[in-house]
C-alpha cells in the first residue's frame, strides 16, 4: 500500500484536523486514495453551496483576521422564536409600504389637482404645489 509520508506542513486542513483525532497508530495506514475519499464523503455537502461565496483574508499588522460572506436560501426549519420575529418583520415591512405607497398616493393626486386650478379650501395651500412648481417646471 502507498501509505501517506507527508509531513504535517504538507497536508491540507481536512488530513490535518483528521489526523489530530486519530491514534498514532492508526494515522499511518491510510493511503492518500484512502484519504481522498474520505475527503469527498465528508467534504461534499449539498447545503454547503451558496449563490453568493466570498471568503477571504486580510491582514493587520501580525495578524490575520479572516472573513465569510454567505448569501443563499434558507433551507432550514425556523424555530418558533424565528417565525415570530419573520412574521413581525414581513407585518413591519408590509405596513411601511402601504404607508409610504398612500401618502405618494395623496401627494400626486394634491398635485394633479393644484395642477387643474382646484380650490378645496379658499384661501389656504399647503405650499407644496408653488414648491413643486418653483423647482420642477422651470
Amino acid at each position: 500500500m502507498d501509505n501517506i509520508t507527508k509531513e504535517p506542513a504538507q497536508k491540507d486542513w481536512f488530513e490535518n484536523g483528521l489526523m489530530q483525532r486519530l491514534p498514532a497508530d492508526i494515522q499511518d495506514s491510510f493511503t492518500q486514495e484512502q484519504l481522498n475519499a474520505l475527503k469527498v464523503a465528508f467534504g461534499a455537502r449539498k447545503w454547503g453551496k451558496h449563490p453568493i461565496d466570498i471568503r477571504g483574508t486580510i491582514n493587520i499588522w501580525t495578524w490575520r483576521y479572516y472573513f465569510v460572506f454567505l448569501l443563499g436560501r434558507n433551507r432550514r426549519s425556523l424555530s418558533r422564536r424565528e417565525r415570530q420575529i419573520n412574521l413581525m418583520v414581513k407585518t413591519a415591512l408590509t405596513f411601511t409600504f402601504i404607508l409610504f405607497s398612500t401618502l405618494l398616493g395623496l401627494l400626486i393626486i394634491y398635485l394633479v389637482k393644484s395642477a387643474a386650478g382646484i380650490d378645496l379650501f379658499p384661501g389656504f395651500s399647503l405650499g407644496i404645489w408653488g414648491w413643486f412648481k418653483e423647482t420642477f417646471l422651470q
